[in-house]
């Protein structure tokens, strides 16, 4: 398996490429409406960039990073992106995020993918994790739920936005 993939049940968690399928995946995923919504608008860069940005996280720090989230079959399917990630203007907060594809909506592939990268970043040693959600999307506020997170109520802390924040601990370590 290539460093940094992980794999669960149903998903390979692998680096976004510049190859044509998955700018073309990207591009529709960070043009639809019905995504861009719950992030603030579509990004500020183009797909090319922003698959060198997300690259650039793992280069800096390998705790962290942002993957493709492919779904297993023949042929495989992206279903969206798994961010991890210090949070802007913080003091070593680090966010976990999702963004999928509506086609890939309500079958379990956010909870499944973050849930991956948690257990990944608390074996690195990261004592916690954080995630940010806009008011209103509730398919999120569940995914966090689902996680064990706990809510940390509205803050402007991170972005500059009220947004819904919540927050998992790493389990204790036993001897």
């Amino acid at each position: 398996m290539p460093d940094g993939e992980l794999l669960t049940t149903r998903l390979r968690l692998r680096a976004w490429t510049t190859c044509r399928d998955d700018l073309a995946r990207l591009t529709d995923i960070y043009a639809r409406p019905e995504v861009t919504r719950w992030l603030g608008g579509t990004p500020s860069v183009g797909p090319v960039e922003l698959v060198g940005r997300w690259a650039e996280v793992t280069r800096a720090d390998p705790r962290f990073g942002c993957w493709a989230i492919e779904v297993r079959g023949e042929p495989p399917v992206v279903a969206g992106t798994l961010l991890l990630k210090p949070l802007p203007h913080g003091v070593g907060e680090v966010e976990v995020g999702w963004h999928l594809h509506p086609d890939c909506w309500g079958r379990g592939y956010a909870t499944e993918a973050a849930r991956a990268v948690v257990e990944r970043a608390f074996g690195a040693g990261l004592p916690e994790v954080y995630a940010v959600v806009r008011p209103g999307n509730t398919a999120s506020v569940a995914v966090c739920r689902r996680l064990g997170m706990q809510p940390l109520g509205r803050m402007r802390r991170w972005y500059d936005v009220e947004l819904e924040a919540f927050r998992l601990m790493a389990p204790p370590v036993v001897d």
